[in-house]
């Protein structure tokens, strides 16, 4: 058997494969091998003394076997003297490395070729992986050859056309020809080979390494040939040929970089090119056997070439247009990092972020050399610049000290605990020495400095025998007490905070975790080196994305995003609606406020959506597209998109009900925002119950328009409170409804006209009588009472109603209004009096906190006083305090209407999201 292009099989100590063949097993197979095949598989299993010295490829090149030393192999290295030509070395240098998708086919193959002779460098090497899927596929090969299954012979033929076919669409005469000559010899020795493990049922890691690096082999020398074509002076390179490392591990290996060093520079001698192309992802050991730098290992090639050749710069070509803050499959309004430190970029890539492959930093660092992140499908995009941050670099964020976010999904905490661990030495190494024995990768460390626990997270797959190990470690100091448990906590993900200037501000920590109580996730751990370069949290594994969300709007000022479910699309609702409509471009340009309305519901139908619902036409799409109203499912709908943090709930009903579900909608870290008077009016011990909530957690529950429309009452009041002021009383008036009608019951007007005419204006409720009663009025006085801490409950405020005593039975709204004029005669008097008086009638709520009382009812105002100045549908409220007792202070303003109603819903949004991180 001849052996292409570089491979020499294991040595006979490392076994090729797992059983031992005979010649007979060979001739014996049901497969027809010619005689040279199989004379050649058995010298690869029984390899004589001489042929385990050495093997010479087609190539020409010649693999040493491990632990034989023969004369001929001194005469062999021997060859024809040529003229020794050293390798320079330096910024002349520029190294790129191309994925597999970026030699995923004929075309981006040439896309290749075009970057790297358009570099102006005055060398480059080039580190190609084998083609998109190849490497997938020749795993497959060994898989499927492992198992005996015949059809890895079809699966090889899908191997050699794929690459034959993109072979005749770029190379032409003879540089095709050789180039499949080259090809067919590849697949049929890989053919025997795949026949020797389908008789052994198994092959070693090393041949499996052998094996799946054709894929390297074959992108390299095509993307040779194609810069060659053009002209160019181009070189390819088995890296096994140069590179040589030291496996420490099954998924690590540690580059032997002196030795490297002195088989470049004699490759160089023998091979003198400004443009190299090499292959990735394959490298050797010192003993000559062919090996692998694991998985996604073509970024650590290029790392590691880049240091020996002391290169200018490493770009690591990919298809995304650099390192993003976060993923942005999981955070939308993540953005590109122009630059990163190498600290950073560490970080980052351990912790899963996609940015390079975790080693690939280490040897770039040793000579400062910038590794930049560039998208080769997208080639005006400059990239991300890894590299040493100079003294006076600012940042290209100057606002935030952290730099990007990553994630960790499938994770379990281990929590090791117990009063006996307290100063006793050697506590924490028995437990991770157990934890290394089961083979388990501790992911993150965290311990109290009370050393009373030490916690630390796991892959979940591993933590059931790394809880049992321990278990069985600790066996006697848990059944004595000394340990008191060993705890799994399942379904755990790890959020990292990354940046390099954290180190330097102070108040990350802070905002970090603000942050995550302002969008209700809770901590499990923590933990942060002294380097404060990253903030590791652990939370729930169903949160993860929404802390991560809530995170990077902070720190980032992307947007603030609230998932918003509108409760009552009637008069203020669909106002509402209408109002969002309207401003939610503006919010995002200007404010950086997404506002998605994710579900509408009325009492019959609701209509949902999962990315935020158009606007412009809800009604029609609630009426054709909507569904049978249910709550729990709306609620459920709207609060369960873990891609947007925050989730409100407005409410804009004047239903009870509705309101009864407050309590629990904040348990679930929902905000709530509502005109809704029926929560704050009602019995008293919920009420308190509710309030008790909200000042425990970080959800938030406004409802400001519930007094004044969109006056800033509610806001007043807490201000003057909290800023240490005394409130004597609270008088107002309340109803704009109210407020129009005595506006206008003057000069010899009838009562019951005015309160036809106030109808006719939408100003009161369809039954007239709702307002007319005073409740609307007295449950505002209970609101503002209670605000002031007065322990009030409704029926402690009997309004005076309005309404004559023999219409309060009536049925309907109709014939009330065709009684009401019987009683003008009584109106007339009671304004007669007012006027004789020089008064004027209004009806008021009074919240007199001196003498912890409320008082709603009619009364006469002489005519400078400011209640007596109104106009139209005012409302007018006055406080007096210790500061403000000479002189009250005064709220006016508009207090009726769905416009200004809706205003004050709106403000509290706008609110909400200022909490919750947007810019003020």
């Amino acid at each position: 058997m001849v052996v292409s292009s570089s491979i020499s099989p294991v040595s006979s100590s490392s076994g090729v494969f797992s059983n031992t063949l005979s010649r007979s097993d060979i001739k014996l197979s049901r497969f027809s091998l010619p005689s040279s095949t199989r004379s050649s598989l058995f010298s690869l299993l029984h390899p004589s003394p001489l042929s385990r010295n050495t093997l010479v490829s087609q190539w020409g090149k010649r693999w040493q076997y491990p632990g034989f030393v023969h004369a001929s192999t001194k005469a062999a290295s021997l060859e024809a003297v040529v003229e020794k030509v050293e390798l320079p070395k330096g910024d002349m240098w520029s190294v790129h490395k191309f994925g597999g998708t970026c030699v995923g086919c004929p075309d981006r193959i040439k896309s290749v070729a075009e970057i790297v002779v358009k570099d102006v460098s005055e060398r480059k090497l080039v580190v190609v992986s084998a083609m998109s899927k190849v490497t997938d596929m020749m795993y497959d090969l060994i898989k499927r050859a492992q198992s005996r299954d015949e059809s890895f012979l079809s699966a090889l033929d899908a191997v050699l056309e794929k690459h034959t076919s993109t072979a005749k669409d770029m190379l032409e005469g003879d540089d095709l020809l050789s180039f499949l000559s080259r090809l067919h010899d590849d697949i049929n020795n890989l053919k025997a080979m795949l026949r020797a493990i389908y008789i052994a049922g198994h092959a070693t890691e090393s041949f499996t390494d052998f094996v799946v690096g054709y894929g390297e082999l074959w992108s390299a020398q095509m993307l040779s040939l194609v810069i060659k074509q053009k002209g160019y002076d181009c070189k390819w390179m088995d890296t096994r040929d140069v590179l040589v490392v030291n496996p420490t591990s099954s998924n690590q290996v540690d580059p032997d970089f002196p030795e490297s060093e002195r088989r470049l520079d004699k490759w160089f001698s023998n091979n003198p090119s400004s443009i190299i192309i090499a292959t990735g992802f394959i490298a050797t050991t010192p003993d000559n056997i062919p090996t692998t730098l694991k998985r996604d290992g073509s970024d650590f090639s290029a790392a590691i070439m880049g240091a020996l050749l002391r290169a200018g710069q490493v770009t690591i070509w990919t298809d995304v247009d650099g390192v993003y803050s976060a993923d942005p499959r999981k955070v939308s309004e993540a953005v590109i990092l122009h630059t990163l430190s190498y600290q950073e970029a560490w970080e980052m890539s351990y912790f899963g972020a996609n940015v390079l492959h975790p080693r690939t930093i280490i040897p770039v660092m040793r000579y400062d050399i910038p590794i930049v992140i560039r998208n080769v499908f997208n080639l005006a995009a400059p990239g991300t610049k890894i590299c040493r941050p100079s003294a006076d670099d600012n940042g290209e964020h100057v606002q935030s000290p952290v730099k990007g976010f990553a994630t960790i999904d499938n994770l379990a905490l281990v929590n090791v605990e117990g009063t006996g661990m307290a100063g006793v030495p050697g506590t924490a190494s028995a437990i991770f020495s157990t934890v290394k024995d089961v083979g388990a990768n501790v992911i993150m460390i965290s311990q109290a400095s009370s050393e009373h626990s030490v916690c630390f997270a796991v892959p979940e797959k591993e933590v059931n025998s790394v809880a049992e190990a321990l278990r069985s470690r600790f066996n006697r100091a848990l059944d004595a007490g000394r340990l008191s448990q060993v705890a799994i906590i399942p379904n755990c993900s790890i959020l990292a905070t990354v940046g390099q200037k954290m180190a330097s501000t102070p108040g990350v920590s802070a905002t970090l975790f603000n942050a995550l109580a302002k969008a209700n996730i809770n901590i499990r751990a923590i933990a942060q080196g002294c380097s404060e370069y990253n903030i590791t949290v652990v939370v729930k594994r169903d949160d993860c994305i929404k802390a991560l969300r809530a995170v990077h709007s902070r720190f980032y000022l992307s947007r603030t995003t609230l998932s918003m479910g509108i409760i009552g699309p009637g008069l203020i609702g669909a106002t509402l609606l209408d109002q969002l409509r309207d401003q939610t471009a503006e919010l995002k340009e200007k404010f950086n406020i997404d506002l998605r309305v994710m579900g509408i519901t009325s009492s019959k139908k609701m209509l949902l959506s999962d990315s935020g619902i158009d606007l412009s036409n809800w009604k029609e799409q609630q009426s054709e597209q909507g569904k049978a109203a249910d709550m729990q499912k709306f609620v459920q709908h709207v609060h369960g998109n873990h891609f947007i943090p925050n989730t409100v709930l407005v409410d804009c009903t004047a239903d009870s009900y509705i309101a009864s579900h407050y309590y629990d909608w904040l348990r679930k870290g929902i905000h709530i925002i509502t005109p809704n008077k029926k929560a704050n009016s009602g019995p008293l011990d919920q009420y308190l119950k509710l309030r008790s909530l909200q000042r425990q957690s970080y959800t938030h529950y406004f409802y400001e328009a519930t007094v004044g429309a969109g006056l800033p009452i509610i806001s007043t009041l807490r201000g003057l409170l909290e800023t240490g002021d005394k409130i004597l009383s609270i008088e107002g008036i309340f109803s704009g409804t109210l407020s129009y009608i005595f506006n206008k019951f003057k000069g010899g007007r009838k009562f019951s006209e005015v309160v036809t005419e106030a109808k006719q204006a939408g100003y009161t409720e369809p039954d007239p009588r709702d307002d007319l009663s005073g409740t609307d009025v007295a449950r505002k006085v209970i609101i503002l009472a209670r605000e002031c801490g007065m322990k009030l409950e409704l029926s402690d405020i009997p309004p005076e109603s309005l309404v004559p005593e023999p219409l309060r039975a009536i049925e309907s709204a109709e014939e009330f209004m065709q009684q009401l004029p019987h009683f003008d005669e009584d109106w007339a008097k009671k304004l007669q009096a007012a006027d004789g008086a020089g008064e004027v009638l209004r009806y008021v709520g009074v919240v007199d906190v001196t003498n912890e009382k409320g008082l709603v009812k009619l009364k006469s105002y002489k005519k400078d006083h400011p209640f007596a100045q109104l106009s139209g549908s005012d409302n007018i409220i006055l406080f007096t305090t210790e500061r403000y007792k000479e002189q009250p202070l005064i709220v006016r303003g508009p207090g009726a209407g769905a416009e200004v109603t809706a205003g004050g819903v709106f403000s509290d949004i706008l609110r909400l999201a200022s909490y919750l991180g947007a810019p003020s």
